[in-house]
């Protein structure tokens, strides 16, 4: 048996409000008795016939999607703690008040008293019970719900990234088929680092994050094999802060952007060009942000590419992001004509 004590002291301020509720409503409806009383009793019966259902529930057979006991069982326990409730709480109330000396004028009919107590008991009961009972039932669904909307988004981003590792494999490969004819012993050189690159990435893309060390160690090695193809005319620099390194990022998300840099900015330039990375830390989020030197924009357009809003890599990264962070991530593009190109993401940073 499990019992959490954050929602029995939910459940207990509940009670407490609907106990206060059923007193004022009776003062109501009967001004000429003492409104203190009232509320006694209302507190001594409630409180006691909670403790007699929602505790002793825990030890009969319960239905997990609601954890009260089903059928018989539940209605039994249901009656037998308003009853409990009703002797012991009134016993407890009568003695309170006259401690309090709460009782004054002229009492009450007891058979009157008694038959309205009995009714107001058995009713606030039932639905005190039937309020907790539909709670536990909405919460049991509301969890079932996020679970398989977890779920659902845990498979769309799988169902993702097996769409971009083969789209970076093939470009790498066309890459590679180019240079064999122009340089062989390049190619062979740019052969064992996609092997050695393409290991650790695939790896490293089971998993839903790692680490942002782990992502700019892959950029570096992507960016070593576009080194050994374009050759001087690619420059890079990657920045990331030590204090940053453990930080939860998705796996090939910067890889795709900084290929679009090199193949839509930095390779129509005769004189190629230079890219940059940096992450930093800015409050609460973290900023990863990549500029090139390219043709910027309209150059890249006019080769039939959208460099912002196009593309098979950076709409993937656009819907992993929404898959995982939802608002809490961003995703800005920006570029002029000759002047390059800045791509900037936001995320949350884990705790």
């Amino acid at each position: 048996m499990r019992i959490d004590p954050v929602a029995k002291l939910r459940h207990l301020l509940q009670v407490l409000a609907f106990c206060l509720a059923i007193a004022t409503i009776q003062y109501a409806f009967l001004p000429e008795r003492s409104y203190g009383v009232l509320l006694v009793y209302s507190l001594c019966i409630g409180l006691i016939t909670w403790a007699c259902i929602d505790f002793p529930r825990h030890l009969l057979p319960s239905a997990a999607e609601t954890g009260w006991p089903r059928g018989l069982e539940g209605v039994v326990l249901m009656g037998v703690g308003i009853a409990i409730g009703y002797f012991v709480g009134t016993a407890l109330g009568d003695t309170l008040c006259r401690t309090l000396g709460l009782h004054g004028g002229p009492r009450p009919d007891p058979v009157a008293q008694a038959r309205q107590s009995v009714l107001i008991t058995a009713l606030a009961g039932i639905a005190g019970s039937y309020y907790f009972l539909s709670a536990a039932r909405r919460s049991h669904l509301e969890r079932k719900m996020n679970e398989a909307q977890r779920h659902a988004d845990e498979a769309r981003l799988k169902l993702l990234e097996t769409q971009l590792e083969p789209h970076m494999l093939f470009n790498t490969l066309a890459n590679l088929h180019a240079l064999i004819a122009l340089d062989p012993p390049r190619a062979q050189q740019m052969l064992d680092h996609m092997i050695a690159y393409l290991r650790a990435t695939l790896d490293a893309s089971r998993t839903t994050t790692h680490s942002l060390q782990t992502e700019f160690d892959r950029l570096r090695d992507y960016l070593a094999l576009m080194a050994i193809r374009m050759g001087p005319r690619l420059a890079y620099e990657l920045d990331m802060p030590p204090e940053l390194a453990k930080q939860a990022v998705p796996p090939l998300l910067l890889q795709p952007i900084v290929e679009n840099s090199i193949r839509h900015g930095l390779e129509p330039q005769v004189q190629g060009g230079r890219i940059e990375v940096q992450a930093r830390r800015d409050g609460t989020r973290l900023v990863l942000e990549v500029r090139d030197s390219g043709v910027g924009q309209a150059v890249a357009e006019s080769g039939g590419a959208d460099r912002g809003l196009g593309g098979f890599g950076l709409a993937q990264v656009r819907q992993r992001l929404a898959t995982l962070y939802g608002d809490a991530a961003s995703y800005q593009f920006e570029s002029a004509p000759g002047a390059g190109a800045r791509t900037c993401i936001t995320l949350p940073l884990s705790a």
